[in-house]
């Protein structure tokens, strides 16, 4: 879940995951954290998930960092974050070209819109699991009903 962790002097516990994003790449998609592994973590309110995320640009041999951000995962704007299906589903960056912080931002209400996200999310799963059992049965009548080339 993390590259560092600490706890400081209030007994808060931080885990921090670093993210790079070289900016001259079109698109980037980095994942987060898994939507349950943050429901579990969140339920302890000294628990913090922040995130380092380092956007740098590549010149020969030389890496020059030009944004750098420090920010708990809340203060990330939905309209930035995506869920891809992944295990329980995994928290991302919808495009790293477009991080959107909103400083202060209410855990509580950052996690009521997981929630919301995730009732959206799951319907979708379920169609597309329908549809890729109803394509396996396919499969499975196709393979029935053709002879064994080995026997």
């Amino acid at each position: 879940m993390a590259d560092v962790a600490f706890r400081d002097k209030e007994d808060f516990y931080c885990v921090v995951d670093v993210k790079t994003h070289r900016e001259d790449t079109k698109f980037n998609m980095p994942n987060l954290t898994s939507v349950e592994r943050i429901s579990r973590f969140y339920e302890d309110d000294k628990n913090i998930f922040a995130l380092i995320m380092v956007k740098y640009v590549l010149e020969g041999n030389r890496v020059t960092a030009t944004e750098v951000s420090f920010c708990p995962i809340e203060f990330l704007d939905w309209d930035c974050l995506t869920v891809g299906a992944l295990g329980w589903g995994q928290i991302q960056i919808a495009n790293s070209n477009r991080i959107l912080v909103n400083q202060g931002y209410s855990r509580k209400q950052w996690m009521l819109s997981l929630c919301e996200t995730m009732f959206d999310f799951y319907p979708k799963e379920i169609l597309k699991i329908q549809e890729r059992i109803e394509r396996f049965q396919e499969v499975k009548s196709f393979w029935e009903s053709k002879q064994d080339i080995w026997v």
